[in-house]
Protein backbone atom coordinates (compact mmCIF):
# COMPACT_ATOMS: atom_id res chain seq x y z
CA UNK A 1 0.00 0.00 0.00
CA UNK A 2 1.73 2.97 -1.23
CA UNK A 3 2.02 6.28 1.69
CA UNK A 4 -0.61 9.01 1.48
CA UNK A 5 0.36 11.97 -0.26
CA UNK A 6 1.06 14.95 2.04
CA UNK A 7 -1.85 16.98 3.05
CA UNK A 8 -2.99 19.42 -0.10
CA UNK A 9 -1.91 17.12 -2.81
CA UNK A 10 -4.63 14.47 -4.35
CA UNK A 11 -3.02 11.53 -5.81
CA UNK A 12 -2.46 11.66 -9.35
CA UNK A 13 -2.81 15.47 -9.92
CA UNK A 14 -1.65 16.87 -13.26
CA UNK A 15 -0.25 20.24 -13.45
CA UNK A 16 -2.88 22.48 -15.61
CA UNK A 17 -0.80 25.51 -17.14
CA UNK A 18 0.90 27.47 -14.58
CA UNK A 19 -1.61 25.59 -11.58
CA UNK A 20 -2.00 22.27 -10.19
CA UNK A 21 -5.01 20.66 -9.68
CA UNK A 22 -5.46 21.11 -6.17
CA UNK A 23 -5.73 24.64 -6.20
CA UNK A 24 -8.99 24.03 -7.66
CA UNK A 25 -10.63 20.95 -5.26
CA UNK A 26 -11.14 20.87 -1.30
CA UNK A 27 -7.67 19.55 0.37
CA UNK A 28 -7.09 16.08 0.09
CA UNK A 29 -6.12 14.26 3.16
CA UNK A 30 -5.90 14.42 6.89
CA UNK A 31 -5.20 17.36 8.42
CA UNK A 32 -2.44 16.95 10.91
CA UNK A 33 -3.21 17.60 14.58
CA UNK A 34 -1.86 20.92 15.93
CA UNK A 35 -3.28 20.88 19.35
CA UNK A 36 -6.10 23.85 20.50
CA UNK A 37 -4.67 26.21 17.88
CA UNK A 38 -5.62 27.45 14.17
CA UNK A 39 -3.65 28.32 11.18
CA UNK A 40 -2.96 31.60 9.89
CA UNK A 41 -0.81 33.22 7.31
CA UNK A 42 0.84 35.25 9.99
CA UNK A 43 1.94 32.01 12.03
CA UNK A 44 -0.48 30.17 14.78
CA UNK A 45 -2.66 32.24 16.94
CA UNK A 46 -4.32 30.21 20.17
CA UNK A 47 -8.63 30.35 20.56
CA UNK A 48 -9.74 33.66 22.33
CA UNK A 49 -11.12 32.70 26.06
CA UNK A 50 -14.20 34.16 27.24
CA UNK A 51 -13.89 37.20 28.98
CA UNK A 52 -16.71 36.51 32.06
CA UNK A 53 -15.69 39.23 35.27
CA UNK A 54 -12.31 38.70 36.85
CA UNK A 55 -10.63 34.94 35.80
CA UNK A 56 -10.24 32.54 38.34
CA UNK A 57 -6.52 32.85 39.57
CA UNK A 58 -5.67 29.48 41.10
CA UNK A 59 -6.13 25.84 41.71
CA UNK A 60 -10.08 24.87 42.35
CA UNK A 61 -8.41 21.33 43.69
CA UNK A 62 -6.28 23.26 46.18
CA UNK A 63 -8.05 24.53 49.50
CA UNK A 64 -8.04 27.91 50.15
CA UNK A 65 -6.20 28.34 46.54
CA UNK A 66 -6.60 31.80 44.64
CA UNK A 67 -9.95 34.40 44.73
CA UNK A 68 -10.08 37.97 45.94
CA UNK A 69 -7.81 39.73 48.16
CA UNK A 70 -8.46 39.48 51.78
CA UNK A 71 -10.54 36.42 51.81
CA UNK A 72 -8.09 33.56 49.63
CA UNK A 73 -10.97 31.01 50.73
CA UNK A 74 -13.68 32.69 48.84
CA UNK A 75 -13.80 31.43 45.04
CA UNK A 76 -15.33 33.70 42.53
CA UNK A 77 -18.66 32.11 42.20
CA UNK A 78 -20.22 28.84 44.09
CA UNK A 79 -22.01 26.20 41.78
CA UNK A 80 -24.20 25.54 44.55
CA UNK A 81 -25.48 29.29 44.24
CA UNK A 82 -27.29 28.46 40.41
CA UNK A 83 -25.77 30.30 37.56
CA UNK A 84 -22.75 32.26 37.64
CA UNK A 85 -22.57 35.51 38.85
CA UNK A 86 -20.07 38.32 37.83
CA UNK A 87 -17.24 38.29 39.89
CA UNK A 88 -17.48 39.38 43.79
CA UNK A 89 -20.78 40.85 43.18
CA UNK A 90 -23.43 38.98 45.32
CA UNK A 91 -26.85 39.28 44.71
CA UNK A 92 -29.29 40.61 47.74
CA UNK A 93 -32.50 39.88 45.55
CA UNK A 94 -32.10 36.22 44.69
CA UNK A 95 -34.80 34.23 46.01
CA UNK A 96 -33.94 31.51 48.89
CA UNK A 97 -34.94 28.08 48.49
CA UNK A 98 -37.77 27.40 50.98
CA UNK A 99 -36.99 25.20 53.87
CA UNK A 100 -37.87 21.93 53.21
CA UNK A 101 -38.21 19.84 56.74
CA UNK A 102 -37.24 16.44 56.94
CA UNK A 103 -40.35 13.88 56.03
CA UNK A 104 -42.15 12.60 58.48
CA UNK A 105 -41.87 8.49 58.91
CA UNK A 106 -45.93 7.43 58.42
CA UNK A 107 -47.20 10.62 57.62
CA UNK A 108 -50.30 9.44 57.15
CA UNK A 109 -51.06 8.34 60.61
CA UNK A 110 -50.10 12.17 61.95
CA UNK A 111 -53.45 13.13 59.48
CA UNK A 112 -56.97 13.26 61.31
CA UNK A 113 -58.13 9.72 61.49
CA UNK A 114 -60.92 8.22 59.48
CA UNK A 115 -62.91 5.68 59.63
CA UNK A 116 -64.34 4.86 56.30
CA UNK A 117 -66.95 2.32 54.88
CA UNK A 118 -70.03 1.25 56.85
CA UNK A 119 -68.64 -2.29 58.30
CA UNK A 120 -65.96 -0.12 59.60
CA UNK A 121 -68.19 2.88 61.42
CA UNK A 122 -70.84 0.20 62.75
CA UNK A 123 -68.26 -1.85 64.42
CA UNK A 124 -66.40 1.26 65.72
CA UNK A 125 -69.71 2.76 67.43
CA UNK A 126 -70.99 -0.95 69.19
CA UNK A 127 -67.54 -1.13 70.55
CA UNK A 128 -67.89 2.09 72.40
CA UNK A 129 -64.63 3.98 70.49
CA UNK A 130 -64.30 7.87 71.09
CA UNK A 131 -65.40 9.37 68.09
CA UNK A 132 -65.51 12.94 67.50
CA UNK A 133 -68.41 13.05 64.42
CA UNK A 134 -69.74 10.71 61.34
CA UNK A 135 -70.36 12.19 58.15
CA UNK A 136 -72.89 10.94 55.97
CA UNK A 137 -74.68 11.27 52.85
CA UNK A 138 -78.37 12.95 52.60
CA UNK A 139 -79.93 8.85 51.21
CA UNK A 140 -80.06 6.98 54.53
CA UNK A 141 -80.54 3.47 52.49
CA UNK A 142 -80.42 0.12 54.11
CA UNK A 143 -77.61 -0.48 56.61
CA UNK A 144 -76.62 3.35 56.43
CA UNK A 145 -80.10 4.21 58.31
CA UNK A 146 -79.29 1.89 61.18
CA UNK A 147 -75.86 3.58 61.42
CA UNK A 148 -77.53 6.78 61.77
CA UNK A 149 -79.90 5.59 64.34
CA UNK A 150 -77.02 3.60 66.50
CA UNK A 151 -74.98 7.34 66.21
CA UNK A 152 -78.23 8.96 67.83
CA UNK A 153 -78.67 6.27 70.81
CA UNK A 154 -75.06 7.54 71.33
CA UNK A 155 -75.79 10.63 71.21
CA UNK A 156 -72.63 11.23 68.66
CA UNK A 157 -72.30 14.07 66.29
CA UNK A 158 -73.93 13.31 62.77
CA UNK A 159 -73.69 15.39 59.59
CA UNK A 160 -75.31 15.27 56.22
CA UNK A 161 -72.96 16.03 53.48
CA UNK A 162 -72.48 16.41 49.82
CA UNK A 163 -71.07 12.64 48.10
CA UNK A 164 -68.21 15.13 46.39
CA UNK A 165 -67.53 15.95 50.15
CA UNK A 166 -66.59 12.50 50.90
CA UNK A 167 -65.46 11.58 47.95
CA UNK A 168 -62.80 14.28 48.84
CA UNK A 169 -61.63 13.21 52.26
CA UNK A 170 -61.43 9.14 51.05
CA UNK A 171 -58.93 10.25 47.73
CA UNK A 172 -55.52 9.85 49.97
CA UNK A 173 -57.00 6.49 50.82
CA UNK A 174 -57.64 4.72 47.64
CA UNK A 175 -56.10 1.88 46.21
CA UNK A 176 -54.05 2.22 42.63
CA UNK A 177 -54.88 6.07 42.34
CA UNK A 178 -58.55 5.88 42.77
CA UNK A 179 -60.79 6.98 45.48
CA UNK A 180 -61.43 4.81 48.28
CA UNK A 181 -64.79 3.59 48.41
CA UNK A 182 -66.64 5.47 51.37
CA UNK A 183 -69.75 3.73 50.95
CA UNK A 184 -71.78 7.08 52.26
CA UNK A 185 -70.14 7.25 55.39
CA UNK A 186 -66.75 8.51 57.41
CA UNK A 187 -65.65 8.90 60.73
CA UNK A 188 -63.48 10.84 62.83
CA UNK A 189 -62.12 8.95 65.70
CA UNK A 190 -58.91 8.35 67.68
CA UNK A 191 -56.24 6.45 66.18
CA UNK A 192 -55.73 2.79 66.68
CA UNK A 193 -54.48 2.09 70.12
CA UNK A 194 -51.20 0.00 70.16
CA UNK A 195 -50.36 -2.69 72.94
CA UNK A 196 -47.38 -4.65 73.79
CA UNK A 197 -46.51 -8.09 73.24
CA UNK A 198 -47.11 -9.06 76.93
CA UNK A 199 -50.73 -7.39 76.65
CA UNK A 200 -51.36 -10.13 74.05
CA UNK A 201 -49.67 -12.83 75.79
CA UNK A 202 -52.09 -11.48 79.00
CA UNK A 203 -55.06 -11.69 76.98
CA UNK A 204 -54.56 -15.11 76.04
CA UNK A 205 -54.11 -16.52 79.52
CA UNK A 206 -57.01 -14.41 81.08
CA UNK A 207 -58.98 -16.58 78.63
CA UNK A 208 -57.27 -19.37 79.70
CA UNK A 209 -56.35 -20.44 75.87
CA UNK A 210 -52.97 -21.14 74.75
CA UNK A 211 -51.85 -18.27 72.94
CA UNK A 212 -52.15 -17.96 69.38
CA UNK A 213 -50.19 -14.54 67.78
CA UNK A 214 -49.83 -13.39 64.38
CA UNK A 215 -46.56 -11.97 63.39
CA UNK A 216 -46.04 -9.70 60.53
CA UNK A 217 -42.54 -9.17 59.05
CA UNK A 218 -42.43 -6.29 55.80
CA UNK A 219 -46.31 -6.88 55.21
CA UNK A 220 -46.42 -3.17 52.92
CA UNK A 221 -50.02 -3.28 51.83
CA UNK A 222 -52.27 -1.89 54.13
CA UNK A 223 -55.17 -3.89 52.67
CA UNK A 224 -53.24 -7.10 53.14
CA UNK A 225 -52.81 -5.87 56.69
CA UNK A 226 -56.70 -5.24 57.27
CA UNK A 227 -57.61 -8.81 55.53
CA UNK A 228 -55.20 -10.23 58.06
CA UNK A 229 -56.66 -8.95 61.00
CA UNK A 230 -59.91 -9.80 59.96
CA UNK A 231 -59.02 -13.40 59.17
CA UNK A 232 -57.07 -13.20 62.38
CA UNK A 233 -60.54 -12.51 64.60
CA UNK A 234 -62.04 -14.91 62.79
CA UNK A 235 -59.98 -17.83 63.48
CA UNK A 236 -59.59 -16.57 67.23
CA UNK A 237 -56.06 -15.01 67.17
CA UNK A 238 -55.38 -13.29 70.27
CA UNK A 239 -53.28 -10.62 68.62
CA UNK A 240 -51.19 -9.35 65.31
CA UNK A 241 -47.78 -8.20 66.04
CA UNK A 242 -46.37 -5.92 63.71
CA UNK A 243 -43.02 -3.84 63.05
CA UNK A 244 -42.51 -0.24 62.91
CA UNK A 245 -40.25 -0.21 60.08
CA UNK A 246 -40.78 -1.74 56.35
CA UNK A 247 -44.28 -2.48 57.38
CA UNK A 248 -47.90 -0.83 56.93
CA UNK A 249 -49.48 0.57 59.80
CA UNK A 250 -53.12 0.31 61.01
CA UNK A 251 -53.95 3.20 58.60
CA UNK A 252 -58.04 4.08 57.28
CA UNK A 253 -57.72 1.93 54.38
CA UNK A 254 -56.46 -0.79 56.63
CA UNK A 255 -59.35 -0.47 59.40
CA UNK A 256 -61.42 -0.31 56.03
CA UNK A 257 -60.32 -3.55 54.71
CA UNK A 258 -60.44 -4.83 58.19
CA UNK A 259 -64.31 -4.52 57.95
CA UNK A 260 -63.80 -3.31 61.96
CA UNK A 261 -61.77 -6.09 63.34
CA UNK A 262 -59.31 -3.60 64.35
CA UNK A 263 -61.89 -3.13 67.03
CA UNK A 264 -61.34 -6.50 68.44
CA UNK A 265 -57.79 -7.70 67.78
CA UNK A 266 -55.37 -6.72 69.95
CA UNK A 267 -51.75 -5.18 68.03
CA UNK A 268 -48.83 -4.58 69.29
CA UNK A 269 -46.37 -2.38 67.34
CA UNK A 270 -42.99 -3.12 67.99
CA UNK A 271 -39.45 -2.26 66.89
CA UNK A 272 -37.33 -5.25 66.26
CA UNK A 273 -39.66 -8.39 65.04
CA UNK A 274 -36.82 -10.86 66.32
CA UNK A 275 -36.77 -9.52 69.63
CA UNK A 276 -40.64 -9.99 69.96
CA UNK A 277 -40.16 -13.48 68.68
CA UNK A 278 -37.60 -14.28 71.18
CA UNK A 279 -39.97 -12.77 73.41
CA UNK A 280 -42.71 -15.19 72.42
CA UNK A 281 -40.01 -17.95 72.60
CA UNK A 282 -39.17 -17.46 76.66
CA UNK A 283 -42.93 -17.66 77.00
CA UNK A 284 -43.19 -21.17 75.63
CA UNK A 285 -45.08 -20.40 72.32
CA UNK A 286 -43.47 -21.99 68.85
CA UNK A 287 -42.77 -19.78 65.97
CA UNK A 288 -43.80 -21.38 62.60
CA UNK A 289 -42.40 -19.30 59.46
CA UNK A 290 -44.48 -18.99 56.60
CA UNK A 291 -42.51 -20.20 53.16
CA UNK A 292 -42.76 -21.83 50.13
CA UNK A 293 -39.25 -23.92 51.35
CA UNK A 294 -40.80 -25.24 54.22
CA UNK A 295 -43.30 -28.23 55.05
CA UNK A 296 -46.12 -29.23 54.07
CA UNK A 297 -48.62 -27.88 56.98
CA UNK A 298 -51.00 -30.69 56.97
CA UNK A 299 -47.61 -32.79 58.19
CA UNK A 300 -46.47 -29.86 60.61
CA UNK A 301 -47.56 -29.34 63.97
CA UNK A 302 -49.07 -26.45 64.46
CA UNK A 303 -51.18 -27.59 67.69
CA UNK A 304 -50.62 -25.79 71.49
CA UNK A 305 -49.42 -22.29 71.73
CA UNK A 306 -48.08 -20.91 68.38
CA UNK A 307 -46.94 -17.76 66.48
CA UNK A 308 -47.75 -17.34 62.85
CA UNK A 309 -45.35 -15.71 60.90
CA UNK A 310 -45.83 -14.04 57.72
CA UNK A 311 -43.45 -12.67 55.32
CA UNK A 312 -43.28 -9.42 53.02
CA UNK A 313 -45.44 -9.89 49.39
CA UNK A 314 -42.73 -10.28 47.41
CA UNK A 315 -39.11 -11.16 49.38
CA UNK A 316 -41.05 -13.45 52.01
CA UNK A 317 -39.40 -13.95 55.20
CA UNK A 318 -36.29 -11.70 55.73
CA UNK A 319 -32.89 -13.53 56.73
CA UNK A 320 -32.51 -12.68 59.99
CA UNK A 321 -36.49 -13.35 61.29
CA UNK A 322 -36.19 -17.14 58.99
CA UNK A 323 -33.51 -18.10 61.28
CA UNK A 324 -35.41 -17.04 64.02
CA UNK A 325 -38.27 -19.10 63.49
CA UNK A 326 -38.42 -22.93 65.15
CA UNK A 327 -39.78 -24.89 61.93
CA UNK A 328 -41.24 -23.92 58.69
CA UNK A 329 -44.53 -23.87 57.32
CA UNK A 330 -45.94 -24.17 53.33
CA UNK A 331 -49.08 -24.33 51.28
CA UNK A 332 -49.47 -27.00 48.85
CA UNK A 333 -49.92 -25.86 45.48
CA UNK A 334 -51.20 -27.12 42.55
CA UNK A 335 -52.54 -24.90 39.67
CA UNK A 336 -49.71 -23.04 37.66
CA UNK A 337 -49.24 -20.47 40.25
CA UNK A 338 -46.99 -20.99 43.05
CA UNK A 339 -47.93 -18.54 45.61
CA UNK A 340 -50.87 -16.71 47.03
CA UNK A 341 -51.39 -13.19 48.10
CA UNK A 342 -50.33 -12.71 51.97
CA UNK A 343 -53.39 -12.21 53.53
CA UNK A 344 -54.72 -15.40 51.48
CA UNK A 345 -51.87 -17.40 52.95
CA UNK A 346 -52.38 -16.46 56.17
CA UNK A 347 -56.06 -16.91 56.48
CA UNK A 348 -55.00 -20.48 55.02
CA UNK A 349 -52.31 -21.28 57.58
CA UNK A 350 -54.60 -20.12 60.57
CA UNK A 351 -57.90 -21.91 60.09
CA UNK A 352 -55.37 -24.79 59.17
CA UNK A 353 -54.39 -24.32 63.09
CA UNK A 354 -57.60 -24.13 64.52
CA UNK A 355 -58.48 -27.37 62.65
CA UNK A 356 -55.49 -29.15 64.30
CA UNK A 357 -56.57 -28.08 67.85
CA UNK A 358 -59.78 -29.50 66.84
CA UNK A 359 -58.99 -32.73 66.50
Amino acid sequence: MSERNEYGRRPGSKELGTRTRTQYEKPYGKKPYQGNKRSYENGEREYPKPVYGKPYEGDHRKKNAGGPKGDPAKKPYDRRDGDRKPYDRRREDAPKKPYAPAPVENERDEQPYLLIGRNAVREAIKSGRSIDRILVTAEHDGSLGEIVTLARERKLVVREVDRKKLDELCMPFGHGGKTANHQGVVAYAAGVTYCEVSDILAYAKSRGEAPFVIVLDGVEDPHNLGSIIRSADCAGAHGVIIGKRRSASVTAAAVKASAGATEYVKIARVVNISAALAQLKSEGVWVAGADMEGGDMRSQALKGPLALVIGNEGEGLSKLVRENCDFLVSIPMQGHIDSLNAGVAAAVLMFEKKRQDAE
